[in-house]
């Protein structure tokens, strides 16, 4: 007997078991947004109120531990002079990002194609890995001179370990009885690729990629430690060398804002490039058993 396309319908209001839900009205989605949000910026929130108790109360010396007024005022004072060398980096770690990005799927699709390469590869990837990048740094400015280049590579580098292992892990997670199944119908390489392991493989792919683009961004700034004239590891650098605290806070503020912004995005496309993840889901029949 033929079943057709119109006998499949959703699961039916009443049945035991099944809760049927409709879609969140735009209250409920600020209020799981509220939900989600309150602790880690209450937690945020104490993390401030407690350096400024500890710079008001003269715990510590201004010039060790500045107070969140003074880094404000140099924040607000210099925001063209931050902007500028704030936007060098992001530069920087965007391009290094998607580098990574691309290089990285592409190796983690070789290897797992092909158990050779997969062999021979994974043992130099995970030795890369553990090689301190601040210690090889200097060798790339001497290679490849004072400009961008070196912080791009230091910033690949950084980012491209998360992007393999996790895509490798998502293209080897595929269900063997799916390939079988795709196997068995006539599906090619490419059609299996497409239409099975790749969907199969981002959800592992987006939890590296949230990791590696943070990792960018302390690549790119490992990268103007060494030798740069801009960027917001050469205002750290600077403001260290000259004991400007407010300044040095403020580039590390300014950093951490870069990569929770990145991050950000980031968690954004995954959402919108995967709403069929069980993570993701908001519809549909739900069991309460």
């Amino acid at each position: 007997m033929t079943v057709s396309q119109t006998a499949i319908k959703a699961p039916p209001t009443g049945v035991a078991g099944v809760d049927r839900r409709s879609a969140p009205t735009a209250g409920e989605r600020a209020g799981r947004l509220i939900e989600q949000s309150w602790r880690p910026l209450a937690l945020l929130l104490a993390c401030f109120a407690a350096w400024w108790a500890v710079a008001a109360a003269e715990l510590v010396e201004p010039y060790l531990v500045p107070s969140p007024g003074a880094t404000l005022d140099v924040l607000t004072s210099k925001a063209d002079y931050i902007w500028q060398h704030s936007w060098v980096t992001t530069y920087e770690t965007l391009l290094g990002f998607v580098i990574a990005v691309a290089v990285g799927v592409f190796a983690a699709v070789v290897m797992v194609y092909s158990a050779t390469v997969g062999k021979t590869l994974y043992p130099i990837l995970l030795f890369a890995q553990v090689v301190p990048k601040i210690a090889i740094a200097p060798l790339f400015v001497v290679w490849l001179g004072f400009g961008i280049a070196p912080k791009i590579l230091i910033a690949v580098l950084i980012a491209f370990f998360p992007v393999v292992i996790s895509m490798v892990t998502g293209l080897k997670a595929v269900d063997p009885e799916m390939l079988q199944l795709s196997s068995t119908m006539g599906a090619s390489p490419w059609q299996t690729f497409v239409k099975i392991r790749l969907p199969a493989s981002l959800p592992h792919l987006f939890s590296g990629l949230k990791v590696a683009v943070t990792l960018a961004v302390t690549g790119a700034v490992v990268g103007e430690f060494v030798g740069a004239n801009e960027g917001l590891g050469y205002v750290i650098l600077q403001a260290n060398g000259n004991l400007d605290t407010p300044m040095l806070f403020t580039g590390l503020l300014v950093m951490s804002l870069i990569g929770v912004v990145l991050f950000v995005l980031v968690e954004i496309a995954e959402k919108l490039l995967l709403p069929w993840h069980a993570s993701r889901r908001e519809t549909g029949a739900t069991t309460t058993f």
